[in-house]
C-alpha cells in the first residue's frame, strides 16, 4: 500500500554562523501492506512527525523514495483548522477538495459525526470546540474521503474512553476491508491492537 525506502532529513538550526546541521532521518524505511494496522513510536524528537510528512508528501525528504497509492488520510498532531470555519465548513471544503461527489461527501460526513459522536457540534466554529472535539474534527476530515491508507499522528490526544473505543471500532472496520492505517505513539498500551510495532531510534526504524 506504501513503501518508504532510505529517507534521509536534515535540520539546519541555529543563527549563522553558529548554524549546525541536525540529522533526523538516517535512511529510515517503512512499508504498510493491506489491512494492517503498524505503530509507530519513539522518543520525544526521534523523528516521528518528520517521518509521516514525509510519507504524506508534506516534507521533502533529503534522500529515499516513497511509493504512495491513490490516496491518503492524514491526521496531523496539530489540526490544520480554520478558526472561523464551523465543523460543517470544514467538511464542505474538504470535500470539495478531495473531489467528491456532493452526495457521497455528505453521507460520509454524517456517518462520522455518528460514529465520534459530535453531530452536535455540526454548526460551530473550530475556535469554540473542546480540545476532544477539535481531535475528533481533525480525524473526521482524514477520513472523510475513505482512503485506502490512513496516517495518523497522535490521533486520540485529548480523547476521552467512550471516543478512544469508537477510534478503535473504526481502525477495525478499515482492517477488515483491506486498507491500512499507520499510528505514530510515543508509547503504545493496546499493543494487541496493532499487527506490527515499528520504533523510530537513531535516525532509522527497527521492527519491535
Amino acid at each position: 500500500m506504501l513503501t518508504a525506502v532510505g529517507l534521509e532529513k536534515s535540520y539546519h538550526r541555529g543563527p549563522w554562523p553558529l548554524r549546525r546541521s541536525v540529522r533526523v532521518l538516517l535512511g529510515a524505511e517503512l512499508t504498510l501492506y493491506p489491512g494492517e494496522v503498524v505503530g509507530l513510536v519513539g522518543e520525544n524528537g526521534s523523528g516521528k512527525s518528520t517521518l509521516m510528512k514525509i510519507l504524506v508528501g508534506a516534507l521533502t525528504a533529503d534522500g529515499g523514495s516513497v511509493t504512495r497509492p491513490g490516496q491518503i488520510g492524514y491526521c496531523p498532531q496539530e489540526p490544520l483548522v480554520y478558526p472561523r470555519l464551523t465543523c460543517d465548513e470544514h467538511f464542505e471544503i474538504f470535500g470539495r477538495a478531495y473531489r467528491m461527489p456532493h452526495v457521497a461527501a455528505h453521507r460520509n460526513r454524517q456517518d462520522l459525526y455518528q460514529s465520534l459522536g459530535f453531530a452536535r457540534y455540526a454548526g460551530t466554529r473550530a475556535d469554540r470546540l473542546s480540545g476532544g472535539t477539535l481531535s475528533k474534527l481533525n480525524l473526521g476530515l482524514a477520513l472523510l474521503a475513505d482512503p485506502g491508507v490512513l496516517l495518523l499522528d497522535e490521533p486520540y490526544a485529548g480523547f476521552d474512553w467512550d471516543t478512544y473505543l469508537k477510534f478503535w471500532e473504526l481502525v477495525e472496520q478499515r482492517r477488515a476491508v483491506g486498507k491500512s492505517v499507520l499510528i505514530i505513539s510515543h508509547f503504545v498500551v493496546d499493543e494487541h491492537r496493532f499487527d506490527r510495532i515499528v520504533d523510530l531510534r537513531d535516525g532509522r526504524t527497527w521492527p519491535r
